[in-house]
């Protein structure tokens, strides 16, 4: 501030809100001139040495410090305390905006940030649409490979029986999975790991991966959907359909809900007992299964890994045989040279082991392990002590041989089954197991047996209630006549 006569200056403090400078004329002052400005600081220092001089100077430069409350922010601008006042903050725009940081919205986009932003995005629906059109591409790839336009081929050629061979899309079973969920899986395997999914409509499906794809019988693959689609036995699962645009197909079943036999056989449950005659039901209608398919359906399929765990049970504990990731369909009077062997231990034929010949009678010894695990509760490979694993089928083998049949049979059905039935069954699984695979029985023929056991057990039954009822009629007239003579005394 001048006066005309001298210059003072003063400093302006933080937080101060109102400045007001008044200058009162002396009478040595009349007629000079008076100023008073706001000049920075740090500029005056380096620029003024006389005061005087600001009078020829048409503006200074003032910076004015903003500052705004702590407690108010806006997205567009970042605020940074000062390290002096501890209410107040130093507002700016972020990097590629501008404006006044203290108004709300006041800080705008910068053009050059906007074009950039429109870049990224550009670019990013590109690399969307290309990732796209590659996965599209892809799959495209995967169901030539996997034999599509061969099985769209047999769609179109076929009757109509054929139609029931439904292509799923990738996306769908994808959906129906949630993503192939850890959660959802229902078992795993050699083959493959099997899902639980729900489709649209709200039909429960499973789902079975294959974990490898094997190029050079592809042909023969789709023929198996084709023919597996067609089977119509109520004790065979239901092939819903199939996906091939994945890099391996994935076959689409229907769902069995009850699990299968081995945890009924195999794992302790207090609350469900697998009773005497459901097991007979179950072995007849699995054996019923297996001849339907060796000799019922158009073309002879082998099943080749026939055990307790591709045995599944519905909501009323029907069998269903499942799993058919190694079958086969054979031309008549052929059997089937594999290059190597397919198959679970402790159930896979010693004869087709030796000479990787698989014939019908292979599923019949299989068919035969299942049914001493019915009779024993034993797992096809047990413990017979700490450091000893046994086959189960060489074990049955030689109690058979030694006439001690029932030192196997499971303790927990053994009260309340009809020992008829348990030696007829015992000598048909022996059949089934011996080990040269000409002398086993047909799977036709052991069904014959199975149902000629059951009916031979409700005849006894039969006969065993009629006898009672005789027995009773026979009682109350025995009473009835020590009645009348103890009237006529």
């Amino acid at each position: 501030m001048c006066s005309g006569r001298n210059c003072c200056q003063a400093s302006i403090p933080s937080l101060l809100q109102v400045f007001k400078p008044r200058l009162d004329p002396t009478n040595v002052d009349q007629g000079a001139c008076k100023l008073a400005v706001l000049v920075n600081e740090t500029w005056f220092a380096s620029n003024i040495s006389d005061p005087f001089a600001l009078l020829s100077i048409d503006y200074v430069p003032a910076i004015l410090g903003w500052v705004m409350n702590v407690n108010v922010s806006y997205i567009s601008f970042y605020c940074q305390r000062n390290n002096n006042e501890s209410l107040i903050s130093e507002c700016a725009c972020w990097p590629g905006f501008e404006g006044n940081p203290y108004l709300e919205l006041g800080c705008k986009v910068v053009g050059s940030v906007i074009f950039i932003l429109v870049l990224l995005f550009g670019l990013w629906r590109l690399y969307k649409l290309i990732k796209k059109r590659q996965n599209k591409e892809l799959k495209k790839k995967f169901f030539k490979r996997n034999g599509g336009l061969l099985l769209q081929q047999q769609l179109s050629t076929s009757d109509g029986s054929v139609q029931k061979t439904k292509i799923y899309s990738s996306k769908e079973l994808e959906v129906a999975t949630d993503g192939f969920n850890v959660n959802r899986i229902l078992g795993e395997g050699g083959q493959g790991t099997v899902y639980k999914g729900m489709l649209t409509d709200g039909r429960i499906i499973a789902v079975k991966k294959s974990k490898v794809v094997d190029e050079e019988n592809l042909e023969e693959f789709i023929n198996e959907v084709v023919i597996l689609s067609q089977m119509n036995h109520r004790n065979v699962v239901k092939l819903l359909g199939c996906c091939l645009e994945t890099q391996v197909p994935i076959l689409v079943y229907e769902f069995i809900s009850n699990g299968n036999l081995y945890k009924y056989i195999h794992v302790q449950n207090d609350d469900f007992l697998l009773s005497w005659e459901m097991r007979l039901r179950i072995a007849i209608e699995v054996a019923g299964a297996l001849s339907y398919l060796h000799s019922a359906a158009s073309i002879p399929i082998y099943h080749r890994d026939i055990k307790s765990t591709n045995i599944l049970l519905d909501e009323k504990y029907r069998a269903t045989i499942s799993d058919f990731g190694s079958s086969r369909s054979i031309a008549i009077d052929q059997t089937h040279l594999t290059t190597h062997v397919q198959g679970t231990f402790g159930y896979l034929d010693p004869e087709y082991f030796q000479s990787s010949q698989f014939t019908e009678k292979s599923d019949v010894y299989s068919f035969g392990v299942v049914l001493v695990e019915l009779l024993s509760g034993k797992k096809p490979i047990f413990s017979a002590s700490p450091t000893e694993s046994r086959s189960l089928a060489t074990h049955f083998i030689m109690l058979m041989e030694d006439n001690r049949l029932f030192d196997i049979l499971d303790a927990r059905v053994k009260e309340h089954c009809h020992n008829e039935e348990v030696v007829a069954v015992g000598n048909l699984a022996r059949k089934c197991l011996n080990l040269n695979g000409k002398n086993r029985p047909t799977m036709k023929e052991v069904t014959t047996e199975l149902e000629r056991v059951i009916q031979k057990g409700s005849n006894v039954q039969q006969d065993s209630q009629e006898n009672e009822s005789i027995m009773a009629d026979l009682s109350m007239q025995y009473m009835g006549c020590i009645s009348d003579i103890n009237n006529d005394l």
